[in-house]
């Protein structure tokens, strides 16, 4: 039928032709197709108070799932075994057989304490499994870095960890300290890229007085690849009996301080860049 201006012209007619369709048993779609009526409200109304077809009825499956449900339970079965059997959700287990007996208890509080240890744990080692498989998926995902990714990672690296000239302190050095070794890595890799020479840095270890002083040393000497003679005396901080230290163990070997000498033009290159940055990402799409 033909309309004007999304108002549908001799809609009684329609009307007329649109449930004679419906009791020959044609669904709403072959009844939009045959009027060519494609607005969803419009054909509604046009069927409005005439039942749809028996075979255009969806059956409902859920009933065969509760049924199965309420066997099952009356078997003794628990709500996570009826769940694990038909695949629905426990809410409707729930909804389905809360109006049967309880199955009897047939494990002690001991064993059911120890079937669910056993469940958790096991949900745990899973989520870790999945925790370490996007870490390597994101890891393999970033590949090799060019020249000009790795500059830009330096300099962002510095700005965030890196010793910063203060508007009333203007000393324009280069100072980097961490205590994460791959972030160690990566600046020595910017350092590099910069046609820095090993010369120039001076290393000192700032720890805790009563960690493995000795043992730190050595980590953080092996790590940049560095003779004894470029570190500084090690920096110890005083133990204070009040607090208790979480940083223990054998992983904690304090911070590593790096400082470049003469490095006043790096720093200057540094804050410029880094500024550039800035623009670049406030011209970024």
């Amino acid at each position: 039928m033909a309309h004007t201006s999304g108002k549908y012209a001799d809609y009684e007619g329609l009307r007329e032709r649109a449930v004679a369709l419906r009791r020959q048993g044609y669904s709403l779609r072959q009844i939009r197709d045959e009027l060519r009526v494609f607005n969803n409200d419009i054909l509604n109304r046009l069927v409005k108070g005439e039942p749809p077809p028996e075979w255009t009825k969806r059956p409902r499956a859920k009933d065969d799932l509760r049924e199965k449900a309420r066997e099952l339970r009356l078997k003794g079965w628990t709500y996570d075994q009826i769940e694990a059997e038909l695949g629905c959700s426990r809410s409707s287990v729930s909804l389905w057989v809360r109006d049967l007996p309880r199955p009897a208890r047939s494990r002690s509080p001991e064993e059911a304490v120890a079937i669910a240890r056993k469940g958790w744990e096991e949900k745990l080692r899973i989520r870790e499994e999945e925790r370490q498989q996007t870490k390597e998926a994101a890891k393999q995902a970033v590949g090799s870095l060019s020249s000009r990714e790795l500059f830009l990672i330096g300099v962002s690296l510095y700005w965030a960890e890196g010793g910063k000239d203060k508007p009333y302190d203007r000393r324009e050095n280069v100072t980097f300290v961490n205590s994460d070794p791959g972030m160690i890595k990566v600046f020595l890799a910017w350092l590099d890229l910069l046609g820095i020479e090993r010369e120039r840095l001076r290393f000192t270890v700032m720890i805790h007085e009563n960690a493995d002083v000795a043992g730190a040393e050595h980590y953080w000497a092996d790590l940049v690849g560095a003779d004894r003679s470029a570190f500084n005396k090690t920096t110890l901080k005083k133990h204070n009996p009040k607090t208790v230290r979480k940083n223990v163990g054998e992983t904690y070997r304090g911070c590593l301080v790096i400082k470049v000498l003469k490095g006043a033009e790096l720093y200057r290159r540094i804050e410029g860049s880094w500024y550039g940055i800035v623009l670049g990402a406030d011209s970024a799409t």
